[in-house]
């Protein structure tokens, strides 16, 4: 540590202090002796917002706090004792967690448990242990509780993450991309903070699609959040909590189509022209932007310009999915539509695409007569199609028909533990990825007794009882929900050491403590 004295206006002298990557002003005629004055990478400190959460700003720099002295709130992270009476001060070592960026195509940092190679990236897909912990608990037919509750975001429709964003804590974010909102988890305030938009920052409405992001590429600069999809265009997403606010810097400005998606080196995102839809694709970090026209399996069949699902990559080439047919692309060739043959219509809702045993992935459909599953990606004559006896609801190889698990391929038979389980439905929210467990693990909601349609129940019907279930090597009941309506809005995410499920229409969050994790 260095320090630096400074003559100010009537003869006072205020003592500055250099400390790491941050400048402190001791002020020793003020109530906060101690006063933050710059930090490298962070535009502006707003002190009387810091002021109000000034454990929460020590624990994101480092800094130390007093034990049982008063002579300042804060002080700089390299003393270890107050200067004016030696009192022993407290540095808070926040623990170090995964960090989780959701379904994504892009590039994870190591931090952040990566998925390997062999399997499709941008599902709900995480290579985290969640089992191990999860599987001490008392199996089924015992109902569990949460460990904890967090209250909900005040705007409550969100996406969220969860990083140290180049700080020296981990902090959660939820984004509510339909309200131009990015709210801010302050753990020890125990509170949600709604960050304001710095001048000239982009709004961050997108709704024309399912909504995905790409996390920063390496060398990110302190509280980049990302690279995220607005109406306007896509955009690198920085966020301040030193002074609760958000800027943004344009990467690519046009009316987007879809979510941005990564494959090897490559980003690419649809967008719409006067002409139609045409495909933007770039380096990781925005450089090296090219146009590309999209070739078309039926001309007569015009691409959407909105209603995308989130894309996925796999075997080196992006997809994007729609009602209508599906758009990938592989770095060096020209982009592919392909709209579905009629009258087959996929059935996105049910989850995602299912990987069979040799590593091909399938989309589950109905053509007015039945279900079946047909092959993604083919473009060497007809793809291959097979039916199946009914709806089947799951992603990667977690799938389920009704309440009963397909273990082999997509259309096999499903295996049956418990013939009770028939007259249910399990709808899978996120697997579980690992090379040790031979069968497929992962969280699910299990709707008991329900004999509809799955589409029904997906699509807003009161669900009276549903479980929140871990499928594992043994079952574990998390928990048991009331009266619950649209299942498919649920969003799983892990943070602090902990698995949190939340529901736009839920007061609060529920979580369960992973031991390994935490």
């Amino acid at each position: 540590m260095t320090q630096q004295i400074a003559i100010v206006d009537g003869g006072s002298m205020d003592e500055w202090w250099r400390a790491g990557d941050s400048v402190w002003r001791e002020d020793e005629t003020a109530s906060t002796r101690f006063v933050l004055e710059a930090v490298q990478g962070v535009p502006r400190i707003d002190w009387d917002l810091a002021r109000g959460r000034l454990t929460d700003v020590a624990l994101l720099l480092g800094a130390a706090l007093p034990t049982t002295c008063a002579h300042a709130a804060i002080f700089p992270p390299e003393f270890a004792f107050c200067p004016e009476c030696g009192a022993q001060l407290h540095h808070a070592r926040p623990a170090g967690h995964a960090a989780w960026w959701g379904p994504t195509t892009g590039t994870l940092p190591p931090a952040a448990a990566p998925l390997p190679r062999h399997v499709p990236h941008g599902l709900p897909q995480t290579a985290l242990l969640l089992g191990e912990a999860l599987e001490e608990r008392e199996p089924e037919p015992a109902v569990g509780r949460p460990d904890w509750r967090m209250p909900a975001p005040p705007n409550a429709v969100c996406v969220f993450a969860a990083a140290d964003f180049g700080f020296a804590a981990q902090r959660l974010v939820a984004l509510a991309y339909t309200r131009n909102v990015v709210q801010y988890w302050d753990p020890p305030g125990a509170r949600w903070h709604v960050f304001t938009a710095e001048e000239g920052a982009a709004d961050l409405h997108f709704t024309a699609s399912a909504y995905a992001w790409l996390p920063p590429t390496g060398g990110a600069a302190r509280g980049e959040f990302g690279m995220v999809p607005t109406n306007g265009g896509l955009f690198r997403l920085t966020l301040n909590p030193l002074a609760e606010s958000w800027r943004t810097e344009p990467v690519f400005q046009a009316r987007l189509a879809a979510s941005p998606g990564g494959v090897g080196r490559r980003i690419a995102c649809p967008f719409v022209t006067a002409d139609g839809v045409r495909l933007w694709t770039a380096l990781a970090d925005g450089a090296d932007p090219e146009v590309l026209d999209i070739a078309s399996g039926d001309p007569t069949v015009p691409l959407p310009h909105g209603g995308w699902s989130r894309p996925f990559s796999y075997d080196g080439r992006l997809h994007w999915l729609h009602d209508e047919g599906q758009l990938h692309w592989r770095p060096g060739q020209p982009p592919r539509w392909l709209p579905w043959p009629f009258p087959w219509v996929p059935r996105l809702q049910f989850g995602g695409p299912v990987r069979s045993r040799d590593g091909r992935l399938w989309l589950i459909g109905n053509d007015g007569a039945g279900y079946s599953f047909r092959a993604l990606g083919d473009e060497m004559g007809a793809p291959q199609v097979e039916p199946i006896d009914g709806a089947r609801l799951g992603f990667g190889t977690l799938l389920f028909r009704r309440g009963h698990q397909v273990k082999d391929d997509p259309w096999a038979v499903e295996d049956v533990e418990d013939q009770a389980r028939g007259d249910a439905l399990v709808l899978p929210l996120l697997e579980a990825v690992s090379a040790t467990r031979d069968q497929p693990s992962g969280l699910v909601l299990r709707m008991p007794g329900f004999t509809g349609r799955a589409e029904a129940a997906l699509a807003g019907e009161l669900l009276p009882r549903t479980f929140v279930e871990w499928i594992g090597r043994q079952n574990v009941i998390l928990d048991e929900v009331a009266r619950l309506k649209n299942p498919g809005d649920c969003v799983p995410f892990v943070w602090h050491g902990s698995l949190w499920l939340h529901h736009p229409t839920w007061n609060e969050i529920r979580g369960w403590q992973l031991k390994e994790l935490a």
